[in-house]
């Protein structure tokens, strides 16, 4: 017999065999190892992003100074290249292959004006601006009487003789109308925390040397403010519809003041239609003037003000911008909900970018006060949110009691292994439909939601954040979560958290990501906190050109993880 033979003997004698012995469990083991085979060949997804990224996200300078340690930069940012400074903004008719301007706060309304530029299918898409009135009620403003009121309100402020123009307002199409006024007619905006006490606000008033006001009626203590501050010349009301037929315009008497009081609606409405439709050109006109922001470490308190340029909001915009991987950049069909305060210049830069990107802007002036977006998003279904830690909280605490069930936690650990072991976001499936239902209900339409951001102030005693919590929050809502650190001095944001970071540690606090292309940061020796080879840590020192004044220490300490991320010590 040759080989061959045996080897085929063999083989009918094994078959035989097999089969000989087959039985209903040998059927049951079969076809569970196929169909656990079959799911995890369809079911396979790649990670979101290469794990090589996630474990070096900065990089440090080849040489340190003494008692400092290593300058740390974004990886969009190499050293020796400079940092991300503009928008490059081009003009009509120029080749896209050439080096466009940095460009400053009214290009950004000329964008939102013209339109997405780009080649594409949404080339021309606007987005819309939308203010959230109640928990129905959404009001569409045209870009065209967006502009007009730009023009009229920024030049009735220099007809009267103002200056410096003060916005104490809510979240609101007037609060982004008088900041854009201000850019286009050579005013110097401060922008005030909203919902002080009378002292708060005549203390920012002394502080900033404002001459002109723009407020809600109700809100701004008329009667203390012209008698404790006697420079403030101009007083604007923005009134609602139920309140516009009163007479705003008079000065209360016995107040002994001078103020010219008018409102909005009569500086909007009082011209001829056609008035303050175009925009002033681009050409000969200056700089616009800074922007000053109070920072507010604690309710009630005041501690810094800080002035900064055109060219600090526009770099950290534009750092904003580049820090969002291309495909899932905010667009037109995106509609961004700033739930919380614009004061904040992480906030105000978000909100700027968002509008830079054409896509839709709700603003809802309960939105910031509430710390729960549940109210934040009655009405609309926003698809990006920048909301406060203390927000972020209130919706984990809710989501966990309301998903305590035995089905809801196993769910729950599914999809968080799907988020920390494979580096994914979980998918729509009908299993994941039964989790639907322990949601926390953000949104008219929950499910839209595919954004959230929030920040650490400095100094602030904000809420701290933990990355389980972070992880949970992605599971609950199906967005993701970045996380940043921000500072007085500092436009935007520190650092921020990468957009596909889904990992998961034991700190009591989150790390806080790695440097934007707009700033640099090192760790400089503070008392016993010592920087040694291989190990960076002390106070926290950014650079950069969204810094105000280029350098600011923040006085905390922190350190860099082995993965090149910022974190407190």
């Amino acid at each position: 017999m040759t080989f061959f033979d045996q080897l085929m003997l063999q083989l009918d004698e094994g078959v035989t065999g097999l089969f000989g012995q087959w039985n209903a469990y040998s059927t049951l083991i079969v076809c569970l190892l196929s169909g656990f085979i079959t799911f995890q060949v369809l079911t396979r997804r790649e990670p979101d992003t290469h794990p090589f990224l996630l474990a070096r996200q900065a990089r440090g300078s080849p040489v340190r100074q003494e008692n400092e340690s290593p300058v740390y930069r974004s990886l969009a940012a190499p050293h020796g290249m400079p940092l991300n400074s503009g928008l490059n903004v081009k003009e009509p008719g120029a080749s896209k292959w050439a080096r466009g301007r940095d460009g400053d706060l009214r290009d950004i309304w000329r964008q939102v004006v013209a339109g997405v530029q780009d080649d594409g299918p949404t080339k021309g898409a606007k987005g819309r601006i939308l203010t959230v009135l109640g928990t129905e009620h959404v009001t569409e403003h045209s870009l065209d009487a967006i502009t007009r009121q730009i023009n009229l309100v920024g030049q009735h402020i220099l007809d009267q003789g103002g200056n410096r123009v003060g916005i104490y307002l809510p979240n609101s199409v007037e609060h982004m109308v008088t900041l854009f006024a201000c850019a286009f007619h050579n005013l110097t905006a401060v922008i005030l925390p909203f919902d002080q006490s009378d002292e708060s606000v005549v203390s920012m008033l002394r502080r900033s040397a404002v001459d002109t006001v723009i407020t809600a009626p109700g809100s701004f203590p008329f009667k203390n403010v012209v008698k404790s501050y006697p420079s403030l010349r101009q007083l604007i009301w923005v009134v609602d519809e139920g309140s516009a037929h009163m007479d705003w315009n008079e000065v209360p008497q016995g107040t002994g003041s001078s103020v010219n009081v008018s409102t909005w609606q009569d500086i909007v409405n009082e011209p001829p239609v056609d008035a303050g439709k175009e925009l002033p050109p681009i050409a000969g006109q200056k700089e616009p003037r800074d922007v000053t922001i109070f920072w507010q470490s604690k309710p009630g308190t005041m501690e810094e003000m800080v002035r900064f340029t055109s060219a600090n909001l526009i770099s950290a915009i534009s750092a904003q911008l580049f820090a969002i991987p291309t495909s899932q950049r905010i667009g037109p069909s995106d509609l961004f909900l700033p739930a919380d305060s614009l004061a904040n210049t992480h906030t105000l830069v978000l909100t700027l970018a968002a509008l830079f990107c054409n896509a839709s802007v709700a603003f809802n002036s309960a939105a910031a006060q509430a710390n729960d977006l549940a109210i934040a998003t009655r009405g609309i279904s926003p698809t990006v949110i920048v909301t406060t830690p203390a927000a972020l909280l209130k919706t984990h605490q809710e989501a966990t009691h309301t998903g305590s069930s035995f089905i809801a936690q196993k769910l729950h650990w599914l999809q968080t292994r799907s988020l920390t072991q494979s580096g994914v976001m979980p998918i729509a499936s009908a299993l994941s439909s039964y989790y639907d239902r322990f949601r926390p209900a953000i949104g008219a339409k929950p499910g839209k939601l595919r954004l959230v951001y929030a920040a650490e102030r400095v100094g602030a005693g904000t809420p701290p954040l933990s990355s389980q919590v972070l992880s949970d929050l992605r599971v609950f809502t199906g967005a993701r979560v970045i996380y940043a650190l921000t500072a007085p001095t500092v436009a935007g944001a520190v650092t921020q958290t990468a957009f596909y970071d889904y990992r998961v540690f034991e700190d009591k606090i989150s790390h806080f990501g790695a440097p934007l292309s707009s700033t640099e940061v090192l760790l400089r020796d503070a008392g016993d906190v010592k920087n040694e080879d291989g190990k960076s840590r002390g106070e926290i020192v950014v650079k950069g050109p969204c810094v105000a004044g280029g350098e600011a220490a923040l006085g905390v300490n922190g350190y860099m993880r082995e993965d090149n991320t910022l974190a407190y010590l």
